[in-house]
């Protein structure tokens, strides 16, 4: 056996002795030295970058679950129990509606003003912010800040209403606009008479009264296009405006909507054979313009003052509309009844007889004044003879008075013109 030990040299070159292995580690590999570490990993910029892209990428991470928790608060149900109604007023930023909402109790408010930057924050990340609309909302139970972002970038706020009657005249149309406490602005100007159309009309709260008032004058302008279009072409107008004009009469006259055609073939036989209108509504417009009641009954002198509007003095049409006509008299006047009548006289139920002849219509007047001095002797009130527009002629002496005193040319028709405060309202526009 080799007694020899093994030897190493040392950096001085002197042999040193290595002790023995024992006979496991002599079997065991021998342990690669350990690699010198880079100069380069020592490097401080390297450290500070190293650092920065963990930090980065912990942030990352970070965000991510902050927009996941975000996201399930933005559309998780709401707090509210019940409906509630808010108004959301012009001009609001997202701010602002979000500082509505969180006062209403319409979003919830966890911590402290979480609930308000969660909505503002929603919105803005789905780029909402410049399209959410003013108005007033029902928003329901439980709906969450993503479904009332829907419900203001819709615009489906509460719908109000508001009806114009027909045969109103455009100052009274102003003043129930002006009653409004949905609407908003000034009108400053009174529209032109007959230029708008009666008919019930929607807006969401806090709308202009002037934007009512641009719809109205829309809707007349494209209405009467459309009638014009297809009237009657022997009518003896030579524009729209002389239509509407005399429609505006038939409007006042009577209140029936099957009437209103025979009506306007009353006042256009009269127009062919050179007979005064006589109608009683263009006294009262003549004596109180817009304001489209006298607030008592007309007299004799009222019906003997000129006026450019009295029809009882001036021939042909008056020289401009009454009031505002709807649809359905614009569409008698525009192709009214094939007849030759020339007059009517009222029949005690709210409408009119007709008669071709003067002999026939004394007759139907005789018939009329018999029906006022019943209802006169049982102490009724008469709703054709007491409205505030009604005509307060002197009672005959004896039933066949009317016929010996009549003029040939007056319609005699003892009927009083709608009252303007109580008219048949039309029907609402179809959703």
């Amino acid at each position: 056996m080799d007694d020899r030990q093994d030897a190493t040299d040392t950096p001085d070159g002197i042999k040193t002795r290595v002790n023995p292995k024992s006979p496991r580690e002599a079997l065991a590999p021998e342990q690669a030295p350990p690699l010198p570490r880079s100069r380069r990993a020592r490097n401080p910029i390297v450290v500070v970058m190293n650092g920065l892209v963990t930090l980065l990428l912990l942030g990352v991470f970070a965000a991510g679950a902050v927009l996941y928790w975000g996201k399930s608060e933005f559309e998780k149900p709401g707090p509210l129990t019940e409906e509630k109604v808010v108004v959301i007023p012009a001009d609001s930023g997202v701010v602002r509606v979000a500082d509505i909402l969180q006062t209403e109790g319409v979003i919830e408010n966890p911590y402290d003003m979480l609930g308000h930057y969660i909505f503002v924050g929603g919105v803005r990340a789905y780029q909402q912010q410049g399209r959410l609309k003013a108005g007033e909302y029902a928003f329901p139970a439980g709906v969450s800040m993503r479904g009332v972002m829907n419900m203001l970038v819709s615009g489906k706020a509460i719908m109000h209403q508001i009806t114009f009657p027909e045969g109103l005249t455009s100052q009274q149309i102003v003043e129930r606009l002006k009653q409004s406490e949905f609407l908003t602005g000034a009108v400053p100007t009174v529209p032109a008479e007959g230029t708008l159309l009666p008919e019930t009309y929607s807006f969401t709260r806090g709308a202009s009264r002037g934007q009512i008032l641009e719809q109205m004058k829309t809707a007349h302008a494209k209405t009467l296009d459309e009638i014009w279009a297809g009237r009657n072409r022997d009518l003896p107008f030579s524009n729209p405006m002389e239509l509407v004009t005399l429609a505006s009469i038939v409007e006042k006259e009577t209140g029936k909507a099957d009437e209103r055609p025979h009506v306007a073939s009353v006042f256009l036989n009269r127009l062919e054979h050179n007979m005064r209108l006589q109608s009683d509504p263009t006294i009262i417009y003549g004596l109180v313009g817009g304001a489209g009641t006298l607030g008592r009954s007309i007299t004799r002198a009222d019906i003997d003052k000129p006026t450019p509007y009295n029809t009882y003095h001036v021939n042909g049409l008056p020289p401009g509309p009454i009031a505002n006509p709807g649809r359905a008299a614009l569409e008698a006047v525009a192709n009214p009844s094939n007849t030759k009548d020339l007059y009517f006289v009222a029949d005690g139920t709210g409408g009119h007889i007709f008669a071709a002849s003067l002999t026939e219509h004394n007759r139907n007047v005789v018939k009329w004044r018999k029906v006022e001095r019943e209802r006169a002797a049982a102490g009724k009130p008469d709703v054709d003879t007491k409205d505030p527009d009604a005509v307060d002629l002197p009672p005959d002496s004896d039933s066949d008075a009317p016929a010996a005193k009549a003029d040939p040319n007056d319609l005699l028709d003892g009927e009083t013109p709608r009252d303007p405060k109580l008219p048949v309202l039309p029907q609402p526009k179809p959703e």
